[in-house]
């Protein structure tokens, strides 16, 4: 039991941690969805027994994933598909099309939907926390991937929400996430067996698998994924805007006699917290503070990240509107009420997608002459971790007013 004490083992641990937060917030969600018709005494038990025979699954599965490993190339090969997920987790999901699965209100029913959708869905996973523990270098993967997978499917089950929560306020939490992908691939093909085991293949060129090299090919990994990720993110950002250029141009005309007023259209981007609320007061006393108080138009903006395509084979498309539409009522619950009590009228909205970039490009469509926004603080933290009002910040082409 040495190995529990040494330092490898421990940041092994971590990582495996991490990619089981960060890829198994989507099971999270078919798992609330798939047992969201069961009756409440029977609601657990579906998710206990679901969630165990998925554990079960996803560990039969990564034991054999590591067995392939030892057998040249096959390193190379799932380092190239975790560039993939990387790049893929850096890139906001769209809608696709829906199955006809709805939520069973039958407990078997329900725990197979659970079981079937957490295999099929966990392939990155596998392939993510083989490459992990294996490249620990402990010479213990099975017990890692063990306590890694225990320790994370409750924070995956019952904290998800407190997950994603903490993804939409921090973005950079994806990008380290992404990045660390990108590393366990690089460390992962130079350590291919084809490459370094003199007896495996004695005709291919050999490397010799240093720190230095293994370090080195970790960096190039995370690079390669930050870079190739901006880069499409680069690409549907000006596929997006040549073709909103005519929308928004039609939408600013009815309103450029009154470009100098700020005030004229608001948009008020609220989630269901404290800033949120704060913001919407401040909405509220800038509007009773105007000549005309009418003159001014507010829309109430919630944006919530789409859930992944993968759910859409599991869960049908009126238990992903009803999830979206519950989502949506709980966060514009507290601004409507302020609002109300206040006598503005307003139009809400709620939408879908990355949420700084939703936000700047619905205050376009919209012709809004300023995006008011709560914000937690401008730390340290918030500094380095990003966040969602610093993404509007750099996107919006109107004025941003954060109120802390």
């Amino acid at each position: 039991m040495e190995f529990l004490t040494t330092p490898a083992f421990w940041v092994a641990v971590g990582q495996i941690i991490l990619i089981d937060i960060l890829l198994g917030g989507d099971n999270a969600v078919v798992i609330a969805l798939a047992c969201r018709k069961l009756p409440p005494a029977q609601r657990t038990k579906g998710i206990l027994w679901g969630t165990a025979g998925a554990i079960f699954l996803r560990i039969v599965l990564i034991f054999f994933a590591l067995a392939l490993l030892a057998i040249p190339f096959l390193k190379i090969v799932g380092a190239l598909l975790l560039i993939w997920i990387g790049v893929k987790l850096l890139l906001p999901d769209h809608d696709e099309g829906h199955s006809n699965i709805e939520g069973s209100d039958k407990l078997w029913g329900a725990v197979k939907t659970v079981i079937i959708a957490d295999l099929v869905m966990s392939v990155d996973n596998v392939i993510a926390i083989a490459g992990a523990a294996e490249a620990s270098g402990t010479g213990h993967s099975m017990a890692l991937v063990i306590f890694g997978v225990l320790v994370s499917i409750p924070i995956i089950v019952w904290g998800s929400q407190l997950v994603l929560k903490l993804m939409d306020r921090f973005p950079l939490i994806i990008t380290l996430g992404a990045m660390l992908l990108g590393w366990i691939a690089g460390t992962m093909t130079v350590t291919d067996p084809a490459l370094v085991n003199p007896e495996v293949m004695a005709g291919f060129p050999k490397i010799e698998a240093t720190d230095f090299v293994r370090y080195g090919a970790g960096v190039f990994g995370a690079l390669l994924v930050l870079g190739l990720g901006k880069f499409f993110l680069w690409r549907r950002a000006e596929a997006a805007g040549s073709a909103g250029q005519a929308a928004s141009a039609a939408a600013s005309a009815p309103s450029a006699a009154a470009a100098g007023d700020l005030l004229r259209s608001v948009l008020l981007a609220v989630d269901g917290s404290d800033a949120a609320a704060r913001a919407t007061q401040h909405v509220v006393a800038l509007r009773s503070g105007m000549a005309d108080p009418s003159a001014c138009q507010v829309h109430l903006v919630h944006v919530q990240r789409p859930l992944s395509g993968d759910i859409s084979s599991f869960v049908g498309s009126k238990t992903v509107d009803e999830y979206y539409q519950e989502q949506s009522d709980a966060a514009l619950v507290r601004a409507r009420g302020l609002l109300d009590a206040a006598g503005v009228p307003y139009q809400a909205h709620a939408l879908t997608g990355d949420p700084g970039t939703t936000i700047a490009n619905q205050a376009g469509r919209l012709a809004s002459g300023l995006i008011v926004m709560g914000t937690h603080g401008a730390g340290m933290g918030a500094a380095l971790l990003g966040s969602v009002a610093q993404a509007t910040l750099g996107e919006a082409k109107v004025p941003v007013m954060l109120v802390k």
